[in-house]
């Protein structure tokens, strides 16, 4: 596995680390426990970090150095990706590994791969996790370059095969990089239903220090323009009459962060500071009182291949108000286990919203109700599917 910008073990919710290091981390983790063996390779950062990491059984992390690159940011290191390739090619030569497949995440991880599908002549498995055109068709935060659109296209078009997360993202790709339908396989990510399952609401609120009463709404996610966490401070503001609500905000690279003091600036600025708090980063283990605690997870972005928070939440027994984006869509409407905006401005978010704060304890769906609708996207399911994936190719090459 290849996921170059973004390592399986950073630090989530922060600028280049979010549902993809998960989703990559817990499917090696499952592939491993079938007797696969795994070796994820990303880049070092530090000079401290091990080389070779040993994560789960038959799952391997391993740094590639480039050069001395280190710190940089995932929209400067195309022009290092060659650099990143002979250092995995030498390392392969070395280990004396021969390995039967490669499966890149994202597109510059997907360059990579594509030149070790060349040289090493084996099958290429590709998952964008995000496209550039649909991102530049949302029209939301800085314009993805046209170098990574043409990338994507010529990428999506010589791999061997292409995961996506949903139906809509299949179309997508056809729609825009014109790959041909039979060449990609939908597969959903999962959730660990392990770590994230209900525990009662007001032994999470005291556990993390929170008013055991007032109703609480949850944001968890990297502070990135497509996550719409603008739009969602602007509808608190259409629900100041809730005075007791409070919307707690999870992720960040810390409150030093430029985007942290411009979003503490927006909250003063709308006059909702006393409404909003700031958790900071929080690791994914800690995650589930979050959820628990919770009344409502908000998901207010404008583009997600799959929405995987919306799934850890409402694993917790957590309902989910969210825009029309990845699995969510469906998955809320079918079950009647949150609510989706059609017409994602603030004003119905806020309804939305209100929808839920207002059902009645008595109708109520119960935490387990809620859990039950997620019971399929069991990581080891999942798993499965991705192994059938592979031997779609495996089995033509033999």
């Amino acid at each position: 596995m290849l996921s170059i910008h973004s390592s399986p073990t950073g630090q989530l919710g922060t600028r280049d680390t979010g549902g993809m290091s998960v989703y990559i981390r817990e499917l090696a983790r499952a592939l491993g426990s079938r007797g696969h063996t795994i070796d994820i390779f990303t880049r070092l950062n530090t000079h401290r970090q091990t080389v070779v990491e040993t994560l789960y059984p038959n799952v391997r992390l391993i740094h590639l150095d480039a050069v001395g690159i280190r710190d940089i940011s995932k929209s400067e290191l195309f022009p290092y990706l060659q650099a990143f390739f002979r250092s995995l090619d030498e390392f392969r030569k070395n280990a004396g590994m021969l390995y039967d497949l490669i499966h890149s995440h994202y597109w510059l991880s997907g360059c990579i791969g594509r030149w070790a599908q060349k040289q090493w002549q084996i099958p290429h498995v590709l998952m964008f996790h995000t496209l550039g055109a649909v991102k530049n068709n949302r029209g939301i935060g800085r314009m993805e370059s046209d170098q990574r659109i043409s990338t994507e296209k010529d990428l999506a078009n010589r791999c061997h095969r292409i995961v996506a997360p949903t139906h809509r993202e299949k179309e997508h790709l056809i729609q825009y990089y014109d790959v041909a339908a039979d060449r990609i396989g939908v597969v959903p990510c999962g959730v660990n239903l392990d770590l994230f399952r209900p525990m009662d609401k007001k032994d999470a609120r005291r556990q993390l220090g929170l008013a055991p009463e007032d109703p609480m709404l949850l944001f968890v996610g990297r502070f990135d323009p497509s996550k719409g966490i603008d739009r969602l401070l602007s509808t608190m503001t259409h629900l100041k009459h809730r005075e007791d609500l409070r919307l707690v905000i999870i992720g960040g690279d810390g409150d030093q962060s430029p985007e942290y003091r411009r979003l503490q600036t927006v909250t003063s600025e709308l006059g909702i500071q006393n409404a909003v708090s700031f958790a900071g980063r929080v690791d994914q283990k800690d995650l589930p009182p979050y959820y628990s605690a919770a009344d409502i997870l908000v998901v207010s972005s404008y583009y997600e291949s799959f929405g995987l928070v919306g799934l850890e939440s409402l694993a917790c027994g957590t309902p989910v108000v969210s825009t029309r984006v990845g699995v969510l869509e469906d998955l809320l409407k079918r079950n009647n286990i949150g609510h989706i905006v059609e017409n994602a401005t603030p004003r119905s978010l806020a309804d939305g919203i209100e929808k839920i704060l207002s059902v009645s304890p008595a109708t109520r769906l119960q935490d387990e109700e809620i859990r039950s609708a997620v019971l399929r996207f069991r990581w080891p399911t999942v798993a499965s599917a991705i192994t059938d994936e592979y031997h779609r190719i495996l089995d033509v090459e033999k």
